[in-house]
């Protein structure tokens, strides 16, 4: 198994170091032309937890090419992941394969190669259709997104249309398959059929953009019955002019979640988010409060997000416990100007108390820590995670040292 990932791998490589040599030329004729995709991501991630540890060196590849010909596209991307060190559990599930190593911690990045993208779309303006497997990032992600942050992208095979009507918008998708980011090993977990539809009308209200969503999830396997939901809610976001130079970026969110299909669980769970903050001379702040509710014994879950972005880096919370999560958090980041001598290094901490929403249980605190730096097409960038429990989940710490690059 492992040789052939590392023959496949290689030519995925292959594949990439040719299309960056013809990066430099975009070729067309008439109105036709084509791009090369190639992007290379190199990853250490280290886990600490009292009963186990991991260690992981992760490299991943996609190679691909898109054509345009007036308002027509195609794309077709591959993607490929290669475990340098794998002295880590790969599935967090079980399956019969090498990668699920359950003696080390969990890092959800298993070798893999995979179609990562195959689509078609006709564009005008901002209005158009994209047919095939493809990348799908609702708004912030909180509900529907291609998990960027692991090695292993999650797609969709899906139809979307888009359509703006002067300050308004209207986005409709229908999917039958989410591509997870396990892939080709995780058996029936690779790929999850069913009926998926989002849907979002939104406009701007002044300085404030309002949109309303559904969030339609119906799966059909088995062992996921209990994640079919309807989810029905309004999002506000924008920037208020807080005099002549500063802002006030704010952001509100109302959702309620109840079972759908086959569901097994009869609840009805409610979704809050407020969020406010500003920048000034290269300082940002922002607090927070996020409620992910409980209902009869079930909790308000977001299956289809890219969940690291939310509840803490150390991702104890890519679950939403049985009583519902509470975190309330806040931020602070810093920029350094183009000016100095450190220009392109951005700073980051977080702090976040989470508690249940039902029951009155304190769960655990997290800080967490981030440094990038961009040096030409190359992103660098570390990252901490320190989870402490009080009475949910244990004591984790994380560490990430990256490096990306992309054309």
């Amino acid at each position: 198994m492992q040789t052939r990932y590392r023959i496949l791998i290689t030519a995925a490589m292959g594949a990439l170091l040719s299309s960056t040599a013809l990066a430099a030329e975009e070729e067309s004729m008439d109105e036709f032309s084509l791009k090369p995709i190639a992007e290379l991501r190199l990853r250490y991630e280290g886990v600490d937890q009292p009963a186990s540890d991991a260690d992981a060196v992760t490299a991943r590849a996609r190679a691909g090419v898109e054509g345009r010909s007036g308002d027509f596209s195609f794309l077709v991307e591959g993607e490929a992941t290669l475990a340098l060190i794998n002295s880590y559990n790969a599935f967090p599930f079980p399956v019969v394969d090498a990668q699920r190593r359950p003696q080390y911690s969990v890092v959800a990045d298993p070798e893999n190669i995979e179609l990562n993208r195959l689509q078609i779309a006709y564009k005008q303006d901002e209005s158009g259709v994209t047919a095939g497997r493809q990348r799908i990032n609702l708004d912030d992600q909180r509900w529907v997104g291609s998990v960027g942050w692991r090695q292993n992208e999650q797609t969709f095979d899906a139809i979307r249309g888009e359509a703006k009507l002067g300050d308004a918008t209207l986005d409709l998708t229908y999917s039958n398959s989410q591509r997870t980011i396990f892939g080709s090993d995780a058996g029936p977990r690779t790929a999850l059929g069913g009926d998926f539809v989002f849907a979002g009308a939104g406009t701007k209200l002044g300085p404030i953009n309002a949109k309303a969503f559904a969030y339609l999830v119906d799966y059909e396997e088995p062992f996921l019955l209990t994640n079919s939901s309807q989810s029905y809610g309004l999002l506000l976001s924008g920037a208020v002019p807080l005099g002549e130079t500063a802002k006030l970026n704010v952001k509100a969110s109302y959702a309620r979640q109840s079972d759908l299909g086959s569901n097994p669980n009869d609840y009805a769970a409610d979704y809050w988010l407020v969020e406010a903050g500003s920048e000034v001379a290269g300082f940002g702040v922002t607090a927070g409060w996020e409620k992910l509710g409980s209902d009869n014994g079930t909790a308000l879950q977001t299956a289809l997000a890219t969940l690291h972005k939310f509840n803490g880096w150390a991702d104890l919370f890519l679950t939403t416990p049985a009583g519902g999560v509470e975190d309330k958090y806040a931020k602070l980041k810093y920029s350094f100007g183009s000016e100095t001598a450190l220009a392109g290094l951005n700073l980051n901490l977080a702090y976040h108390q989470f508690d249940s929403d039902i029951g009155g249980i304190e769960y655990g605190h997290e800080w967490d820590a981030s440094a990038g730096f961009k040096l030409g097409d190359v992103g660098l960038l570390a990252k901490l995670a320190r989870y402490e429990a009080n009475m949910f989940g244990v004591d984790t710490s994380k560490m990430w040292i990256e490096a990306n690059w992309s054309f």
